[in-house]
C-alpha cells in the first residue's frame, strides 16, 4: 500500500490500519490483485501489501550484509511477509514492530511458516517510538511505511538510534523526476551515512497496474472487503494515478558509522554515492 505524508494522531493510524489488515485477512482477492500487477516479479509466500517483489528482495539480501545469528528489525512490518522471508534465507533473528495489533497477531501466525519458534516476534510500536533498546540490532528495514510518519526525521532518528555501530537500515522512498535539492539530507541529518541508492525504474509502473485493477475491480472490492475498505482504496488509486509519471522509486542504504568514527555532517556529494538500477 502506497501512502501520502499524513499528520495523523497515532489512534487514528491504528484504527485504519487495523480496518485495512481486518478486511484483507478475510479475502484473497487483494492478494490475487497485487499478483497480476506485478506478474512473476510477485513473491508469492510474501504475500506483501507494499511494493515489495523479487528483485526487491534480492536488493535487501545484497545490501544488509547480515549473518547468521545477527538481529534484523523490520519497521512498519505489516503482517510480516518481508521480515520473515529475510529472517529465514539469513539465518537471523527478526523483530517486527508495526502501528497495528492486527498485523501484529497476524504476522505472528504466519511466522511457523517461515522460521523456528523463537526466532521471529512481532510488536507494537510506531515509527517514532519503537520501544526497541538503543542500539539494540545489526540492521533495519522499514518498506514503503515512512510516509506514514507524522515526523521523518524523528522516525529517521529512531532508526539510526536503536541501530549497532556499523549496522544497516534500508529504506524505501520517492522522489520526482527531476526533483532539485539535496536528495539524503534528512538521512544525513538522522547521523546516518548513505552507503547505496538503488533506483526501481519498474515500481511506478506496478503501481499503476494495480491501482488500475482495483479500480476496475469496484464491485469485486466491495463484495469481498466491504465498502469501508474499497471506499479507501478507490481514494488512494484516484489519487496517486496522475503522480505516477512524475515518481522516481528509489532504495536507500544508509550506515550507522562505527564508534570512533566521525558522524558525516551536510550533504555528500552524489559522487560518493553507488547509483544503481534495479529491476
Amino acid at each position: 500500500m502506497m501512502t501520502d505524508q499524513e499528520h495523523d494522531t497515532t489512534p487514528h493510524l491504528q484504527n485504519v490500519f487495523d480496518a485495512v489488515h481486518t478486511a484483507r485477512a478475510a479475502s484473497r482477492l487483494v492478494d490475487s490483485l497485487y499478483a497480476q500487477a506485478m506478474g512473476d516479479a510477485y513473491p508469492v509466500e510474501v504475500a506483501p501489501t507494499s511494493s515489495c517483489d523479487w528483485p526487491f528482495l534480492g536488493t535487501l539480501t545484497a545490501n544488509l550484509r547480515l549473518g547468521p545469528g545477527d538481529v534484523l528489525a523490520d519497521i512498519g512490518c505489516g503482517t510480516g511477509g518481508v521480515g520473515l522471508w529475510l529472517a529465514r534465507a539469513l539465518a537471523v533473528r527478526l523483530i517486527g514492530v508495526d502501528i497495528s495489533p492486527v498485523a501484529v497477531r497476524l504476522a505472528s501466525t504466519r511466522a511457523a511458516a517461515f522460521v523456528p519458534q523463537g526466532q521471529a516476534e512481532f510488536r507494537t510500536g510506531t515509527l517514532t517510538a519503537t520501544g526497541l533498546p538503543d542500539r539494540h540490532v545489526n540492521a533495519v528495514i522499514c518498506v514503503d511505511a515512512l510516509s506514514c510518519a507524522d515526523d521523518r526525521q524523528a522516525a529517521l532518528r529512531e532508526l539510526h538510534r536503536i541501530l549497532r555501530p556499523g549496522g544497516r537500515a534500508v529504506i524505501t522512498r520517492a522522489t520526482r523526476h527531476g526533483a532539485r535539492g539535496p536528495l539524503t539530507v534528512h538521512e544525513e541529518a538522522a547521523g546516518f551515512a548513505v552507503e547505496r541508492v538503488n533506483v526501481r525504474a519498474a515500481e511506478p509502473h506496478m503501481w499503476g497496474r494495480l491501482y488500475g485493477l482495483w479500480l476496475s475491480r469496484e464491485s469485486e472490492l466491495r463484495r469481498e472487503l466491504g465498502d469501508q475498505e474499497a471506499e479507501r482504496m478507490l481514494a488512494e488509486a484516484h489519487r496517486q494515478l496522475p503522480r505516477l509519471p512524475d515518481r522516481s522509486a528509489l532504495v536507500i542504504t544508509l550506515q550507522r558509522q562505527p564508534d570512533g568514527r566521525p558522524t558525516p555532517t551536510g550533504t555528500l556529494p552524489e559522487t560518493a554515492v553507488y547509483w544503481e538500477e534495479s529491476g
